[in-house]
């Protein structure tokens, strides 16, 4: 069953984009194109007394850029859509906003980065709160809790959950993604369209605005190689060889998906560990249903032995992660952890007071002691400050391991309840 868009709710930006037009001058909300912004901020700023312009229509576009400073004099709140359009706009803002300093004046949406586009002025520091908005999480799909995070910091090995996600349902979720469209969507084949569609635009419209590019089949063979290696290591070296590209190209390509959101680097985390750690970030797909679309894998083939389920997988958890660290209330930063000697563990979240939590991802529904040997490794490491390590499963149940290690269910990612 395809879900309605408006059952949809963006429960968590919605308020911390009502926080910040309380106390801050310029609000930018900024987000992968299709994710919902403009939606949000209609729901965030919907008074009678808003005046909402949109740049993605070439006339209002045209008379920004002909009179940035009077297209943005207007005495109420503004609400400017895909500012990065007119990035020319900035500076009138600024001067706007320092010549009358009240709170929530203009309400900013972009598709790309705005600090990465060419030539743009660092025009608003100290004036401007931007809120990343990803495509819809599990737990604001499903109308659940999306709090692990707190959860495992507050509790640690004392966690519990059970999950009736079966691995089929998993893999569900993993073609599905979290765009709103392509949940809308009743049935595979539509969203495949959509994301076919969505890529090709991605391309030509939000890419050859930030950089005027020659090599876009390059491009798309990139794209089409890193959906084989998300949730992996981001060697570039090995793209490039097998691309045929000058690594600088490579480089700078990656850098274009990164500022348009398709793909996220993971870095590595080496605090407090000897020097045989591996600094090489991860690679992973922002969203997991554009990157089975890209290898056209579908829910029923990733039932199958050697299907790339498995990195599928490890892609989705890391960025169900990445969406939490957004808004928990326990502020930490996501990290994967390898040595020289291939010992890893997929996820690290470390707190800004150095507390670790390690987590590894496993496709399978049953868990053994070997599982766990990156965390005991991490936990040795880390001593009193590990607060617990985690093998998330496609089972239903939790289990102890010893000593703070715990085999939990994928599905307490978005079903957990954060304390209090």
């Amino acid at each position: 069953m395809a879900t309605p868009l408006g059952r949809l709710i963006r429960r968590h930006a919605e308020q911390a984009v009502a926080d910040a037009l309380t106390d801050t001058r310029v609000v930018l909300v900024n987000g992968a194109r299709q994710s919902g912004k403009s939606t949000l901020v209609r729901q965030v700023a919907k008074t009678d007394n808003t005046e909402w312009r949109d740049l993605d229509d070439p006339l209002t576009r045209q008379a920004a850029l002909s009179d940035p400073s009077g297209f943005v004099d207007f005495p109420t709140r503004m609400v400017i859509d895909e500012i990065q359009r007119a990035p020319e706009l900035l500076l009138a803002i600024k001067s706007q906003v320092d010549a009358r300093p009240s709170p929530g004046r203009y309400l900013l949406t972009g598709s790309s980065r705005l600090m990465a586009l060419r030539g743009l002025p660092d025009t608003l520091p100290g004036r401007m709160e931007t809120i990343e908005l990803w495509p819809f999480s599990q737990g604001e799909i499903d109308g659940r809790p999306d709090g692990f995070i707190d959860a495992i910091f507050t509790r640690g090995p004392e966690l519990r959950h059970s999950s009736t996600v079966t691995r089929a349902d998993y893999a569900e979720r993993l073609v599905r993604g979290g765009y709103p469209e392509a949940v809308a969507r009743p049935n595979a084949r539509r969203r495949q369209r959509f994301f076919d569609s969505y890529v090709g635009d991605l391309i030509n419209r939000e890419v050859m605005q930030l950089s005027e590019i020659e090599r876009t089949a390059e491009l798309r063979a990139l794209i089409k190689l890193l959906a084989t290696r998300s949730g992996q290591l981001l060697v570039i070296q090995a793209l490039s060889r097998e691309l045929g590209l000058p690594g600088t190209t490579t480089t700078r390509f990656l850098a274009l998906l990164e500022e348009v959101f398709l793909v996220k680097r993971v870095p590595a985390w080496s605090k407090n560990i000897n020097n045989r750690a591996v600094h090489t970030p991860k690679i992973a797909f922002v969203d997991s249903g554009v990157a089975a679309s890209l290898l056209g894998a579908d829910a029923h083939g990733l039932l199958r032995p050697g299907s790339a389920f498995g990195p599928l997988l490890e892609g989705f958890v890391l960025m169900e992660l990445a969406r939490q660290t957004t808004w928990s209330d326990t502020l930490v930063e996501l990290f994967h952890y390898r040595t020289k000697d291939k010992v890893e563990v997929d996820a690290v979240l470390e707190t800004r007071q150095g507390r670790v939590v390690g987590i590894e991802v496993k496709a399978a529904s049953t868990v053994r002691a070997d599982d766990f040997r990156g965390l005991r490794h991490l936990a040795e490491r880390v001593g009193s400050d590990f607060v617990a390590g985690v093998v998330l499963h496609t089972g239903t149940q939790t289990f102890s391991f010893g000593d703070r290690l715990l085999a939990v269910p994928v599905s307490a990612l978005w079903e957990t309840h954060a304390p209090g």
